[in-house]
C-alpha cells in the first residue's frame, strides 16, 4: 500500500501558561490533585493577537521552512480540529491564503477530535493519491480554552490550546493503519446550546484502555510486526495513566512512549502532533525509525498509523 512519508514538522502554543496553581485560584482543586490524576502540570491558552489560525498558521510556516521543498508543491492542506473561528470557511481555506499557496488545491477540515491528527493522515494520503499532489500538508489545532467551563473541574483542568503541522509526501515505503468510529454523543462532546465540553471521565478511561490496546495489535499485526519492531509510541495526550495503562498492556518500557503531557495537557487534535514535533526536534526520532502514532477521540474514534 503507498504511504506517506513525513517530511518535516512544526508547532505553535500559545505565549500565556496556566499552571495548575493557577486554576486552583479559579476552580476547587489543586496542583497534587490534577498531577495524581492526569500527570498534567501546565496547559497554554491563547492570549491578545492569538486565535486557533494563527497557531496553524504559525505552525504550518516552521513546517513548510523545515521542509525544503517548494511551497508551491503542496496540493492538499488538511485542517483537524474542532474549534474553528468559523463554521464556515474552513480553516485549511484560510491557511491557503495566509500561507500564499497555489489556488489549484483541496483544502478542508477534518473533525475527528482527539483522533483528528490520525484521520488527517488517512484523508490527506488519500486525497494525495488522487490528485498526485507532490505533498500536503496536516495541521491539527484547537483553542479548547474557549470551550472550557470554567465551574467545573472535571474538564477544565484538562485542556490546553496549540497547533501542530506536518509537510508530507507519498512514499512506497510500508505504510498500515486501522481506523473506526463507533457514533457514540454522549462520551465527549462540546454543544451548540452552550460551547462547552462535556465529558464522561471514567467512560473515557474505559474506553481508552481498552480500544487502544485492540487497535495497536490490529495495525501491528496488519504490517507482520511485533510490539517490539516499533521504535516508538506516539499516543493522543489525554492522560498520562492512560498512556501508562496501554505500555503495560502492550509489555512495552515507556521509555518507547513520547510523552508530554505534563507541559500541554490534551489539546485534542493537536495532541499527537505536538508530540510528534518535539520528538523529531529533540532528535528522539531519527530518519528511519519506525513509529506508531495512535488517538482516541469524541464520537467515540480511533486511530492508529504505523509510520
Amino acid at each position: 500500500m503507498t504511504g506517506i512519508k513525513i517530511l518535516s514538522t512544526g508547532s505553535c502554543v500559545p505565549s500565556r501558561v496556566m499552571t495548575n496553581d493557577d486554576l486552583a485560584q479559579i476552580v476547587e482543586t489543586s496542583d497534587e490533585w490534577i498531577q495524581k490524576r492526569t500527570g498534567m502540570s501546565e496547559r497554554h491558552y491563547v492570549g491578545e493577537g492569538e486565535d486557533m489560525t494563527y497557531l496553524s498558521e504559525m505552525a504550518a510556516r516552521e513546517a513548510i521552512e523545515r521542509s525544503g521543498i517548494d511551497k508551491s508543491d503542496i496540493g492538499v492542506i488538511i485542517v483537524s480540529t474542532v474549534s474553528g473561528e468559523y463554521y464556515s470557511p474552513s480553516t485549511a481555506c484560510l491557511l491557503q491564503s495566509r500561507l500564499g499557496l497555489v489556488h489549484d488545491l483541496v483544502a478542508l477540515d477534518v473533525s475527528a477530535g482527539c483522533s483528528g491528527f490520525i484521520f488527517g493522515l488517512e484523508t490527506i494520503r488519500a486525497l494525495m493519491l488522487a490528485r498526485n499532489a507532490k505533498a500536503g500538508l496536516i495541521v491539527g489545532a484547537e483553542v479548547l480554552s474557549k470551550k472550557l467551563d470554567m465551574t467545573d473541574r472535571t474538564t477544565c483542568v484538562l485542556f490546553g490550546d496549540g497547533a501542530a503541522a506536518a509537510v508530507v509526501a507519498l512514499d512506497e515505503r510500508p505504510y498500515f493503519s486501522e481506523i473506526g468510529v463507533d457514533g457514540d454523543e454522549e462520551m465527549i462532546n462540546i454543544k451548540v446550546s452552550d460551547g462547552h465540553i462535556h465529558m464522561d471521565g471514567q467512560g473515557t478511561y474505559k474506553f481508552a484502555v481498552k480500544t487502544v490496546p485492540e487497535v495497536i495489535e490490529k495495525v501491528v499485526e496488519k504490517a507482520g510486526l511485533t510490539y517490539d519492531d516499533i521504535d516508538h509510541y506516539v499516543l493522543h495526550q489525554a492522560n498520562l495513566r492512560i498512556i501508562e495503562s496501554i505500555a503495560k498492556k502492550v509489555n512495552q518500557p515507556m521509555e518507547k512512549f513520547v510523552v508530554n503531557i505534563e507541559k500541554y495537557g490534551n489539546t485534542s487534535a493537536a495532541s499527537v502532533g505536538l508530540a510528534l514535533d518535539e520528538a523529531y526536534k529533540t532528535n528522539r526520532i531519527k530518519e528511519g525509525d519506525r513509529t506508531l502514532l495512535c488517538a482516541f477521540g469524541a464520537g467515540r474514534t480511533w486511530g492508529t498509523v504505523i509510520i
